[in-house]
């Protein structure tokens, strides 16, 4: 739990490979955040583990200031891609935008009273969850929903957006990573219809995350300033990266779209859980 009176006295040391290092992550998480409408932050968490360590226990705070703000600069874009491609459902943007906004906010708030250390646990244990979900689909050629037999009452709308922000804002995560598997499974979108209409909504709720995010950093030992200079690393090589995902989503099969996401998030995962060095 933070201490409410904490001083913003910790710093990061910003060598060559630092440097070099999140720009090439945000171009990364650009791409893989168009591509599957997540917003990138299940490749920049553990990224910034990487580059910049675990200590102090608080520098998860930090990590997930950036992202969030990284997140605005790569959905956006995509958002703005896919609504061109005429994938985005714009009738059921009120009732996710209004769910998930109200509980990120919430989820924002049980975050900063969690050590960093079970932040990092809980979103790699979240990540391999997610692996699992997308190689069953794989493995067995789970059927992709048509569309035809959509459930988009507003009960359904707004249990998925809640889920989505509780755990997006308490993880670090934009959402999208949830709000995918939701429409898909509960609501029977289409994929690309999921992932299109899910980018316009992270762009919304990622921009409510990171001001929030960023106004109680200080509780955690860290000046702003030190979020947004990674954030400004990471930001144009995400924003370039952003606009090859979401072209490439309506081009690569589905299946592939699948196994280039499961491949990169279960190495995230298994460094986050100490499984790698």
């Amino acid at each position: 739990m933070p201490e409410p009176s904490a001083a913003v006295d910790h710093a990061i040391h910003l060598t060559t490979f630092v440097v070099v290092g999140c720009v090439a992550l945000g171009f990364l998480a650009g791409v893989l955040g168009g591509l599957a409408g997540i917003g990138g932050s299940m490749l920049m968490l553990p990224g910034l583990t990487i580059l910049l360590g675990k200590e102090p226990d608080s520098i998860q705070h930090l990590f997930i200031a950036a992202a969030f703000v990284v997140n605005v600069v790569v959905a956006y874009p995509a958002a703005r891609r896919h609504r061109r491609s005429g994938a985005v459902r714009d009738d059921l943007l009120r009732e996710l935008l209004i769910s998930v906004l109200v509980a990120m906010v919430v989820g924002v708030v049980i975050g900063n009273f969690a050590p960093g250390a079970h932040l990092r646990i809980a979103l790699g244990i979240f990540l391999v969850a997610y692996c699992a979900f997308n190689i069953y689909r794989v493995a067995f050629r789970f059927p992709e929903p048509d569309g035809a037999h959509a459930r988009t009452g507003p009960a359904v709308l707004i249990s998925c957006g809640a889920i989505t922000g509780l755990f997006g804002g308490t993880l670090g995560l934009a959402g999208g990573v949830i709000l995918v598997p939701l429409l898909q499974l509960v609501a029977r979108l289409p994929l690309r219809s999921a992932i299109a209409t899910s980018s316009a909504v992270v762009w919304t709720t990622a921009a409510v995350a990171a001001v929030l995010k960023l106004a109680t950093l200080s509780q955690h030992g860290w000046s702003i300033w030190t979020s947004l200079t990674l954030t400004a690393l990471m930001a144009p090589t995400a924003l370039v990266g952003s606009q090859i995902g979401a072209g490439l989503t309506h081009k690569l099969p589905v299946k592939w779209v699948r196994i280039a996401i499961t491949a990169v998030l279960a190495a995230a995962a298994a460094r986050l859980l100490g499984l790698l060095a």
